[in-house]
């Protein structure tokens, strides 16, 4: 959360009191967001990226707040429990092999891992109308499944743009709330390909039945991730000081945004 002490003095400068004067206040933000941060321990080099990319004030906070609160690394921990069960419909011609290895099911549930999450922090895109907007945050990272029936691990990706609107509503007294509204993955964003390429034709089914249950209920796993913390971020910000960011965009919002080249996830194909 941004605090602004009550008084700010540099040498040779006098700075009016900023609670007396909402203007100071949007620009010492505007200053902090300009400051390079201090060098500490950072796996993730979108920060660099969204600073240089970002034209939106409001995108470089959520993008400097979804750092800060690590939200690679909370994607990257999330645990599939049972939600995928309806993968382990199979092909008939998988049958032997399933009875052959019976011996080893027993002894290891199959796995799936999360790995190199990227979340495109110097992408983030925003619209606004009035004291409407939205946010539109893309993201995409890797997986491996290591089946129960077979030691070998498979490679998999996935793709997808988690979309949160936001709008600033009055009460009775007539004082603006920030209310968060929808956030979620869009349908047509939400890609899972199959990156390993020596596939046994029996295991096509399988794999089949798992991209499907995986293009279902990964969208709600990491939704429940990111869309927190960006009602966080945004909820910690003075409402007066976010009013203002809010109309200074809208004005100056390009009227398109420009499309970017699909990823190689999105581009991939699973096995037929």
């Amino acid at each position: 959360m941004l605090h602004v002490t009550d008084s700010i003095s540099f040498p040779g400068l006098q700075v009016p009191d900023p609670m007396m004067c909402p203007l100071w206040r949007l620009l010492i933000l505007l200053g902090l967001l300009a400051l390079p941060l201090a060098p500490h321990k950072q796996p993730w080099p979108g920060l660099a990226k969204a600073h240089r990319d970002n034209k939106s004030t409001l995108a470089r906070i959520i993008a400097q707040g979804l750092i800060k609160h690590n939200a690679e690394s909370r994607i990257q921990n999330i645990h599939f429990g049972d939600r995928l069960n309806a993968s382990a419909q199979v092909a008939p011609g998988m049958v032997g092999w399933l009875i052959s290895s019976r011996k080893h099911q027993q002894q290891q549930e199959s796995s799936i891992n999360i790995t190199n999450i990227q979340l495109d922090y110097g992408g983030i895109q925003m619209s606004f109308h009035k004291e409407w907007f939205s946010a539109n945050i893309s993201l995409e990272f890797d997986l491996e499944l290591r089946p129960s029936f077979d030691n070998n691990i498979i490679k998999m990706c996935a793709h997808m743009s988690i979309v949160v609107e936001f709008w600033l509503e009055k009460d009775e007294f007539g004082r603006r709330d920030l209310v968060t509204g929808k956030c979620d993955a869009e349908p047509s964003s939400v890609h899972v390909a199959v990156l390993t390429e020596a596939i046994p034709p029996k295991m096509n089914q399988f794999l089949y039945n798992l991209k499907e249950n995986l293009q279902k209920v990964l969208p709600h796993l990491v939704e429940s991730q990111v869309c927190p913390l960006i009602g966080e971020i945004l909820g910690q910000l003075d409402v007066k000081l976010l009013k203002s960011l809010i109309e200074q965009e809208a004005a100056h919002e390009p009227t398109h945004n420009e499309s970017s080249q699909p990823s190689a996830c999105q581009a991939g194909e699973s096995p037929s």
